[in-house]
């Protein structure tokens, strides 16, 4: 039986763009065919819920780490064909979770889909080293900031001390107007290529109040595009698409209206 791709989507520093882009990563990858299971293996701050809509799971991966639910009954099935296996969000959770177990749910899933992305938690703690134990390859998130860039780096020192294949660094929120740190200087200090860059889009704010992958709300917006060029070099396919125009917003229009812009 052919072995999933269980890939880690990690970060040092929270906020950077990490379950967006295990969840829209995802969703691109089945894009193009393939079969997806994300995993939100964040156990005390789970995001995957929130950002689709599924606060309450009737069954949570916590539910499978104590042995009450099987991992088969805990998976969501989107519309779209990803499937995302949710933590909970209940407090009363918080208190028995067996982070150790973790890696055998992973593993009882593995070679049921075709990638299995684990959104993991931030940080170095025993949660995020849990989950980085539990997969074969990471993808290092981060935003242009050098705080971000530099928890990145104790990252990426974790994961090859596991062992762990790390396939390439992934600039999110990217701004070439306000940039803190360039990309030259970045893949200098990572050690790593930069093999993709997702940038600053409202659209993917939108996707959070709609409830889904920005791209599912907003195909043909940038960030959308960008993560499906991204996962069209995951699965080997050529994939090119012309971005929508962004509309105008509201201080753009009138700046250009008095002759600011």
């Amino acid at each position: 039986m052919k072995k999933s791709r269980i890939i880690g989507i990690i970060s040092g520093k929270g906020g950077v763009g990490k379950t967006t882009t295990a969840i829209n990563l995802g969703a691109s990858i089945n894009y193009f065919g393939k079969s997806v299971t994300v995993v939100d293996a964040n156990l005390t701050t789970p995001n995957v819920g929130i950002y689709l809509g599924l606060v309450n799971p009737p069954i949570s991966l916590h539910d499978v780490l104590r042995g009450k639910k099987s991992v088969d009954k805990a998976i969501h099935h989107h519309e779209s064909g990803t499937r995302f296996l949710v933590a909970s969000l209940a407090l009363k959770d918080l208190n028995v979770i067996d982070h150790s177990k973790l890696k055998k749910v992973i593993k009882e899933i593995d070679s049921t889909c075709d990638y299995i992305l684990v959104d993991v938690a931030a940080g170095l703690g025993k949660e995020a080293i849990a989950a980085i134990d539990a997969v074969d390859e990471v993808l290092i998130v981060t935003n242009p900031e050098i705080a971000a860039v530099t928890d990145a780096l104790k990252t990426i020192r974790l994961s090859k001390s596991k062992k762990k294949k790390i396939i390439g660094v992934l600039i999110t929120k990217s701004n070439s107007k306000n940039p803190e740190i360039s990309l030259k200087d970045i893949e200098k200090m990572l050690e790593v290529d930069v093999i993709g860059i997702i940038p600053e889009d409202r659209s993917v704010k939108i996707s959070h109040t709609q409830k889904d992958a920005v791209v599912h709300t907003h195909p043909r917006s940038v960030a959308s595009v960008h993560y499906k060029e991204l996962a069209s070099r995951f699965v080997g396919v050529e994939y090119k698409e012309q971005t929508e125009k962004e509309p105008m917003s509201i201080w753009d229009w009138f700046t250009k209206w008095v002759g600011l812009k």
